[in-house]
């Protein structure tokens, strides 16, 4: 059956039917023909025209392919860059405003099968660069036009000037803040007195702190205990019974069952150590400065009355 003519009813009732995308498997590439329904491109893939163009391409079916890659790439990147430029953005949505065109050229033409595949073979050949998300694929198109590369050159030339000249001038500021130092420092190094020292708790780096947890021995103080208190009845003239023990040890204030408190003498411990440090610990700047002022007045007094006994 002949195509309608343009104009007429029937040409402008198909171009209503064939508004819009339609789906992909009933497109032929080949012929440039889009069917409406599965039964259209049944019929269309087993007529004459459809046949003979498909004996042309089969002699060189190769190279057909390679031609609708090239131009499917070089279409879907020239959109990439025109529409979206280096931002990074979703390849399904570049992708969905690839087909809006009608006459766009298919996928199903060439050696991709799928969206995925061809992404990643845009970030294999350094076209785009490509990254993977729970929301899906990224794509983000590099620009290596000889302008862009210029630009670039001199956008890091020009930073690296700003970076040189900011270490200069720190350079300068550190040799001018050296030299006023040495200026101060040999003016007033004789009369400045030296800068005061911390003072406080401090301990040698080679120092140990060391805490005594053994008990006091009970036996000890019972042993003391009893040869002092038998002098008393000694010097008094009253009999003491050998047999008899001169000090009962349960009233003498120590108990042989009773453990003493370890964490208590640690404390105790600890608590004298730290009392013998602050006795040990530098003066402080006033006390320092007092000293040299009373150590000053008595120097000067001493001058005057040697002067004064000598004339």
């Amino acid at each position: 059956m002949p195509r309608a003519e343009v104009g007429t009813p029937k040409y402008i009732a198909n171009q209503m039917k064939s508004k819009g995308l339609q789906r992909l498997r009933w497109y032929c590439q080949v012929c440039s023909k889009q069917c409406r329904d599965e039964n259209g491109f049944k019929c269309h893939a087993q007529s004459e025209a459809h046949l003979r163009q498909m004996l042309v391409v089969g002699e060189n079916a190769g190279r057909h392919i390679s031609d609708f890659s090239s131009q499917f790439q070089s279409e879907f990147v020239h959109l990439l860059s025109r529409r979206f430029g280096t931002t990074r953005v979703k390849a399904n949505n570049v992708y969905q405003e690839y087909i809006q065109d009608k006459n766009h050229l298919h996928m199903n033409a060439t050696r991709w099968v799928t969206l995925t595949e061809f992404i990643k073979h845009l970030g294999r050949t350094g076209v785009a660069r490509v990254d993977e998300t729970e929301k899906g694929w990224f794509i983000a198109w590099i620009d290596n036009s000889p302008k862009a590369l210029a630009k670039q050159e001199a956008s890091m030339k020009k930073e690296r000037l700003t970076t040189s000249d900011e270490q200069r001038e720190r350079m300068l500021i550190a040799e001018q803040i050296e030299r006023a130092q040495a200026e101060a420092g040999g003016s007033g190094s004789s009369e400045s007195p030296p800068p005061p020292e911390e003072a406080g708790l401090k301990r040698d780096e080679g120092e140990k702190l060391v805490l005594s947890f053994a008990p006091k021995a009970p036996a000890a103080a019972a042993a003391a205990t009893a040869t002092t208190t038998p002098a008393a009845p000694a010097s008094l003239g009253f009999k003491v019974n050998p047999l008899k023990p001169a000090v009962n040890p349960l009233k003498a204030g120590v108990n042989p069952l009773k453990r003493s408190n370890v964490f208590k003498q640690a404390a105790a411990s600890s608590t004298e150590s730290v009392a013998g440090k602050k006795r040990d610990a530098p003066m402080s700047s006033a006390q320092r400065l007092m000293y040299e002022d009373q150590e000053r007045k008595r120097r000067k007094m001493e001058r005057e009355t040697g002067a004064t006994m000598v004339a």
